[in-house]
């Protein structure tokens, strides 16, 4: 694709990355197949292509998001499945993000939509402030149907109130420190708590350090890290990311430093993405070594299973399980077979629904500012697990577990089904054969 900036557009980092990425899109529309917008859309503008386009002429012409590149933009859910099909290697992922920050630097949104993404910016990443508010709207979910069907904002806050879980763990965010590995130790690595995973479901990374110590892996979870940036940073809010992002960097490389790091362990493959991007986010800035070495240290679960010569001790329990591919981890990261081979090496029967590289909807904050959308999306992944007739679900995304939740079928994330086959406890919902 020819692109046109000026001398000085191509001096912004931001603005010379973009034009690389155009540059290299050759219009052959097979982004569009596997686009989930356009899939249900129908819509050019909908699709990679036709963002492609928007975006290149909004950021050539140097004006304000008009509100029609907004719309399309917002509707992309950031799932990658067009970065797996595109046969020029375009990095869609990039372009979109940088165009998701021109947006909220240049578009003024509506009131209730700058409330709304400000308050999902100032809740989600914060699990303590995440889970009072979780508490709060518990009180308020029973009288979600009172509000009024129409608009944008009440659409939200329906759709808001409609994923608020009856209960909550009991347990509330995990403490720093580091855990001992069992027996003689083999490696040492940090361990990403995350932000609102570990509100919505402590058992996931109870399980990755259960499991990772009785392998012979001193797990850390170092002081002052915490969320990752992409919840944020998918909303184009920029400075918000790289703050969170910088906390990370610090925290890791004093860990790194000191005692040493074989590894920085991911459990939501969302925050892996991001985490293995540092190096890209980061590349202008004074951290450039350090976002780089930290990123190269990144390893989703199963990646560090494997490479650990993760092994089960139990007897295969019968069960079939359909494994959900995560789009951040099979689009953003690539990893396909990992999961699939360590739950049949468990012993778990392991089937894969048609359309696997279809988003469910959960896309981080996706399915709370285009619920429509994420609500049709969340149907069709569902007929399409529930037609593998499993046992149960596995996934290894919190996003992912928490759209698909109360859909008829037992969501379970892969590493707690792991540590079961390897010794730890049956994880909730899993059937009994």
């Amino acid at each position: 694709m020819q692109t046109s900036f000026t001398a000085e557009q191509l001096r912004d980092p931001g603005t010379a990355a973009a034009n690389q990425v155009l540059r290299t899109c050759v219009h052959c529309g097979f982004c569009t197949a596997t686009c989930p917008t356009f899939v249900l859309l129908g819509d050019e503008l909908d699709s990679p292509r036709g963002r492609i386009y928007l975006i290149k002429d909004m950021l050539e012409s140097g004006r304000p998001a008009t509100e029609e590149v907004v719309r399309h933009v917002d509707r992309c859910l950031s799932c990658l499945s067009c970065m797996t099909t595109c046969p020029s290697g375009v990095h869609y992922m990039h372009l979109v993000d940088h165009a998701r920050t021109y947006i909220e630097q240049t578009y003024r949104r509506p009131w209730h939509e700058r409330w709304l993404r400000a308050l999902i910016a100032a809740l989600l990443p914060h699990p303590r402030r995440f889970r009072a508010a979780l508490s709060a709207a518990r009180l308020a979910r029973p009288f979600a149907g009172l509000l009024p069907a129409r608009g944008r904002l009440f659409k939200r806050l329906r759709a808001m109130l409609g994923m608020v879980p009856a209960a909550l763990p009991k347990e509330g965010p995990i403490a720093a420190g580091v855990r001992p590995a069992e027996g003689q130790k083999r490696a040492r690595v940090a361990l990403l708590a995350g932000c609102a995973q570990q509100v919505l479901d402590p058992a996931i990374n109870d399980a990755t350090i259960r499991l990772l110590t009785r392998m012979g892996i001193e797990v850390v979870v170092p002081e002052g890290a915490g969320c990752c940036g992409s919840l944020t940073h998918h909303m184009g809010r920029h400075d918000d990311a790289m703050a969170s992002a910088r906390a990370n960097l610090a925290a890791w490389s004093r860990e790194l430093d000191g005692a040493g790091l074989d590894g920085i362990i991911i459990n939501a493959s969302g925050c892996g993405t991001t985490v293995k991007d540092y190096g890209f986010m980061f590349r202008t800035e004074p951290e450039a070594a350090q976002a780089e070495r930290i990123a190269a240290l990144a390893m989703d679960i199963t990646e560090a299973l494997l490479r650990f010569g993760y092994a089960p001790t139990r007897q295969p329990p019968g069960l079939t399980v359909a494994y959900h591919a995560a789009c951040s981890l099979q689009h953003g990261q690539k990893i396909t077979d990992a999961p699939r081979t360590l739950l049949r090496k468990a012993g778990f029967r392991v089937v894969e629904p048609i359309e696997p590289h279809l988003c469910c909807g959960s896309a981080g904050t996706y399915n709370l500012l285009q619920p429509d959308i994420a609500t049709r999306l969340r149907a069709r992944k569902l007929e399409n697990l529930k037609a593998t007739r499993p046992d149960l679900v596995a996934s290894g995304n919190i996003g992912c577990l928490t759209q698909l939740a109360d859909g008829g079928l037992p969501m379970v994330h892969t590493v707690e089904l792991l540590d079961w086959m390897a010794g730890g406890p049956r994880p909730e919902g899993v059937p009994v054969r």
